[in-house]
């Protein structure tokens, strides 16, 4: 059977739309991956539907001080930002009593996240003094108290080791300067580019060890500091240097005592490995956080109060297109920007493989990175690129983000939380959307008959459609549906019936003035399509202000509510219209059979005459030039 020419146009459309839909549940098999097959097509669900794990901290701060009410409330505010910056959707994090901080997760929690929760959060960028690979003495290390001149371009620290200032807003950068970070394993340094065009070196590299084994990693996961760890750095730190070192990166900070506890430390082991923190003042000895290096590094010269951004990704080229090269862009405030200015002024001078060359993150006594210095960053923005791969990259970008909390933190209990609400009331959601949209399909049915039946279809494209989405973005995003987020599904329904009722009755309009249906059609299409997206537009509106004012619950209802709005001008565009002007070409809706719901003497259409000469008469008027019925 051949395709009607007018025909060809809405085929291609509904065949797009039947490709986004298999391309939807395409990603939904690719991003399940080898698991359940019939877990795979169910949504992911939120505490109050399937209950998750509750863990309990209690917070401790170095020398034993007193936590305060400022400080609980900033620690709660980082967390949140450390649960949702892992994916995690619909945590909740609060109080209990004056101190501890009850996190609960929906599902069962990968094990990275629960040791992001843990870690303590004194993020420091200490000057690596020396480093090695081997238990003996560190490489770059002469005798102990063997004064070296200082190179040029240093700076003095201050008492507490932390040059001074007021944080500001982010500086304007003026050039991008780049950074590497630790590889996982030895290889190859990687080349040096430049971004944005500018001819400038890459300003961090961490294929710095003169050790053959002794690259520095990306971080996976800093652990906890338990309580009453034993401290190789903090009581030989507080032994006072004989000379006056001049820098932080001054080997006079390197006393016998240092030296022993660098000897004595166990990177292999991972108790060996947790480190209590050391003043900011005070030089440390660490370990890498896979064991495979240790340091020891001089005094807090950068805190990480000071980034204002970190994320992951893909780097840009000196054209402008993106390479394969995955980076950590590293942003600080102004304040920062100054000091870390002073940092990479002094460290760059050092040769290619001199560890004094390297600077430390430090995250819960622990070195999560130890890049070198490539160039002199002046606008405090940086990029770390290495041997990464998106996810160390993007665990790395979290550890700087939203690593500077006040205090570490102990796990008092962790145990599993039942569904706040349960299988039950989910259910008896689920039967009161199924009642509504019964309603919906018998109301279309009487109202519109036959067409009707388009608007089932559509409703039912709008459903399937919603449903993948809520289901992908829970492998993507680990979005979770929540009993508000299903409140927002069913509330869609009568958003998208709106949406046909429009329509419909717009092209029923136009057949009451006497057209065909075919270009009754199209003519209401122009004018219902207005409307439509003038009300889904509002709709949308009104669900972003309430998603970004609101918290917990009221924010997933309005996400529901945006996804389905979206996803009605979807349908309404590639399915509805396509489909009405296909059946408007067949006998049964072009005729107007009484049961199409285009019957023009049920709705009382005019009636129009042939008047000569390209007019047309319409009962009651004078004729129109030109018109055609």
């Amino acid at each position: 059977m051949a395709i009607k020419p007018q025909n060809r146009t809405p085929l291609k459309t509904l065949a797009l739309l039947v490709l986004l839909i298999l391309g939807l549940f395409g990603g939904i098999v690719a991003a399940s991956g080898a698991g359940n097959p019939v877990d795979a097509w169910r949504p992911k669900l939120g505490l109050d539907l399937e209950g998750g794990r509750q863990i309990v901290l209690a917070p401790v701060i170095e020398g034993g001080k007193q936590i305060n009410s400022q400080q609980v409330t900033q620690a709660v505010s980082i967390i949140r930002q450390r649960v949702d910056g892992s994916g995690v959707s619909e945590a909740e994090v609060t109080t209990l009593g004056q101190s501890n901080i009850v996190v609960s997760l929906p599902g069962n929690p990968d094990q990275a996240t629960l040791d992001s929760l843990k870690q303590s959060s004194q993020l420091r960028f200490r000057a690596v003094i020396c480093a090695s690979s081997s238990p003996g003495v560190p490489a770059g290390c002469p005798s102990p108290q063997a004064a070296q001149p200082a190179p040029s371009g240093t700076s003095t620290p201050n008492a507490s080791g932390e040059a001074t200032g007021t944080p500001s807003a982010k500086s304007t950068p003026t050039a991008s300067s780049k950074a590497t970070s630790a590889p996982q394993k030895s290889a190859p340094s990687p080349k040096k580019t430049s971004s944005a065009g500018a001819a400038v070196p890459q300003a961090l590299r961490a294929d710095s060890t003169p050790s053959p084994s002794g690259t520095a990693t990306a971080s996976k996961t800093a652990k906890a500091t338990p309580s009453g760890a034993s401290t190789a750095s903090a009581s030989p730190g507080q032994e006072q240097p004989k000379t006056k070192p001049k820098n932080a990166s001054d080997v006079a900070w390197v006393t016998p005592a240092l030296t022993k506890a660098y000897q004595q430390l166990n990177c292999k082991t991972a108790k060996g490995r947790e480190q209590a923190l050391a003043p900011v003042d005070k030089p440390m000895v660490a370990c890498q956080t896979d064991g495979r290096e240790k340091f020891i590094l001089g005094p807090s010269e950068v805190t990480g109060a000071h980034i204002s951004d970190a994320s992951a990704g893909y780097q840009t080229g000196q054209n402008g297109v993106q390479t394969s090269v995955v980076e950590v862009a590293l942003s600080f405030d102004k304040v920062g920007a100054q000091q870390f200015e002073k940092v990479t002024a002094r460290l760059t001078p050092h040769p290619e493989g001199d560890p004094q060359k390297r600077f430390a993150i430090v995250l819960d006594g622990q070195v999560i990175s130890a890049p070198q210095s490539q160039a002199v960053i002046r606008d405090g923005r940086a990029s770390i690129t290495g041997n990464f791969t998106l996810d160390s990259a993007k665990l790395l970008a979290d550890q700087l983000k939203f690593g500077a909390l006040p205090m570490s933190f102990q796990v008092q209990t962790s145990e599993q939380i039942s569904p706040q609400l349960g299988s039950e009331q989910l259910k008896m959601g689920i039967i009161a959307g199924m009642i509504g949209l019964f309603l919906v399909v018998i109301y279309s049915l009487l109202q519109y008959r036959a067409l009707g039946f388009v608007t089932v279809c559509s409703l039912a494209i709008a459903g399937l459609s919603s449903y993948g989405l809520v289901t992908l973005l829970g492998y993507t995003h680990n979005f979770r549906l929540t009993m508000a987020g299903v409140t927002g599904l069913i509330v869609s329904i009568g958003i998208t019936a709106d949406s046909f009722i429009v329509y419909f009755e717009r092209v029923r309009d136009e057949v009451r003035d006497g057209r065909r249906l075919r270009s009754a059609v199209e003519t209401g299409w122009g004018r219902a399509r207005r409307t439509i997206l003038i009300s889904d537009g509002i709709n949308f509106l009104a669900a972003a202000i309430l998603y970004v004012l609101s918290e917990s619950s009221v924010k997933a209802f309005a996400f529901t509510l945006g996804l389905t709005t979206l996803v009605d001008v979807v349908v309404v565009v590639l399915f509805t219209h396509p489909l009405l002007t296909i059946l408007s070409s067949t006998e049964f809706f072009g005729q107007g059979h009484k049961w199409s719901g285009f019957d023009p003497v049920r709705l009382g259409a005019k009636k129009i005459t042939y008047a000569g000469r390209g007019r047309v008469s319409i009962a009651g008027q004078r004729p129109a030039e030109g018109g055609t019925a």
